[in-house]
């Protein structure tokens, strides 16, 4: 392992969900955007050239929209934890992700382009 972990990033998937404190973002739901960076060592794959020395960003991208379109949490928070926790339970290889949630039609009482929370997780904190 290197001390410089490789990424695979996946920038801004569009989902639709119900998350949020409110009685009416159960309801009514709204846009998220989320990002994953998944840190881990690509030189095998780059080597090989073959997939099963990676991790598939269509896989990590499943995972999030998943999770994000079939479950609901009160927090974005709680969402993030989610997906991270899944893509480490499921990708041996992964050794950090970071993951971001935004949520631009947050209810704030301000003008604002939107909110976000980023949570990185690593594998050796589940040991």
């Amino acid at each position: 392992m290197t001390s410089q972990l490789d990424r695979i990033e996946v920038a801004r998937i569009a989902v639709f969900g119900r998350h949020g404190l409110l009685p009416e973002e159960a309801v009514l739901g709204q846009r998220f955007y989320i990002s994953l960076e998944a840190g881990l060592d690509l030189a095998p794959a780059g080597r090989s050239d073959d997939v099963a020395h990676t991790v598939s960003y269509a896989d990590l991208t499943q995972i999030a929209v998943e999770i994000a379109t079939e479950r609901r949490f009160n927090l974005i928070e709680a969402l993030a934890e989610a997906i991270a926790a899944t893509i480490l339970d499921r990708f041996a290889p992964v050794e950090t992700i970071t993951v971001r949630i935004d949520k631009p039609s947050a209810p704030v009482p301000a003008i604002l382009d939107g909110v976000s929370v980023a949570i990185t997780r690593r594998r050796e904190q589940r040991a």
